[in-house]
């Protein structure tokens, strides 16, 4: 079974998903995706797998969200998709992608229904 982790290793929330998932004996790929960046289609992909619209993964905390003016709820979901790209931190964080699903694993312990 392939997991793939996108997180940031300095997230305590990120350490922790990647800890979940070590003592099931997986090793994950991981992907600093603030340092790989997203694609548009990358995002959009993410985004059908999980049932979910940018919106849901907007990031806020520790972003420039707020200064970009992206948390107005008339912000469209492209704009929300243009931005996230440009600026990956924009995206909430830690994804879990395996054969059984992907989905956001906040709070740690969501990450367990894909394990």
């Amino acid at each position: 079974m392939t997991f793939t982790l996108y997180h940031r290793p300095q997230c305590a929330t990120s350490r922790k998903v990647l800890a979940l998932i070590r003592t099931h004996g997986i090793e994950p790929v991981m992907i600093d995706y603030v340092q790989a960046g997203w694609s548009k289609d990358q995002l959009v992909a993410l985004f059908n797998a999980m049932k979910l619209k940018p919106r849901d993964l907007l990031r806020i905390k520790g972003t420039p969200a707020q200064a970009l003016g992206l948390t107005d709820p008339s912000v469209s979901e492209a704009r929300l998709l243009t931005a996230m790209v440009k600026h990956p931190l924009l995206v909430e964080r830690p994804i879990v992608v395996s054969d059984k699903g992907a989905l956001l694993a906040r709070p740690p312990e969501k990450v367990l229904e894909i394990l």
